[in-house]
């Protein structure tokens, strides 16, 4: 009896895990991957950071003019500029996501960081702030900062991979905005 109580144990908790663990792991390690990506706090905290930084954003003298919107709404208005943070420059990117009355209804933001932050996207950094500069969260409850939706089939990261150029970047492309 003892024998069998022993294999059954073997059994529960160290090979059935073994043959089992993908999937295990998949359906747990899924949210956790998800967190990693983007909404930690190392990514919240850089988007607090980034929000202090572009203040004033509005009067940046590289803007665009208002231009029709998708993803981002019905209208956008574009700003470009360099911005500090932790003692490093970094080009960001802002979008101003307004609404069919040209309303503002969110802030989305695009900061290239360092070199290996996230390589295979061009290391760009992804934050979504209500207007009052509070941090988006998706409909799971994760802050909208970081490498925001990567290796998913929507989100930040997908849609501007679609970019020409694959810069990441529409404001440049002849085929988004007509030019």
């Amino acid at each position: 009896m003892k024998r069998i109580l022993i294999f059954c144990l073997i059994v529960i908790f160290i090979i059935l895990p073994f043959f089992s663990g993908k999937t295990l792991n998949s359906a747990i390690g899924s949210e956790e991957k998800a967190n990693m990506l983007f909404g930690g706090e190392d990514d919240v905290d850089f988007a607090k950071k980034m929000w202090k930084s572009i203040k004033g954003y509005q009067d940046w003298l590289i803007k665009s003019d208002i231009l029709p919107g998708k993803s981002h709404g019905p209208f956008v208005r574009v700003y470009y500029n360099m911005v500090s943070a932790d003692e490093k420059n970094y080009h960001a990117i802002v979008k101003d996501n307004l609404d069919s009355n040209k309303e503002l209804t969110a802030v989305a933001l695009m900061v290239q960081r360092e070199d290996g932050y996230d390589p295979e996207n061009d290391n760009w950094f992804w934050v979504k702030y209500e207007t009052d500069g509070s941090i988006s969260k998706n409909d799971k409850g994760l802050a909208l900062a970081g490498k925001v939706a990567k290796g998913m089939d929507m989100g930040c990261i997908a849609c501007h991979k679609g970019a020409a150029d694959k810069d990441y970047i529409f404001i440049n492309d002849e085929k988004a905005y007509g030019r």
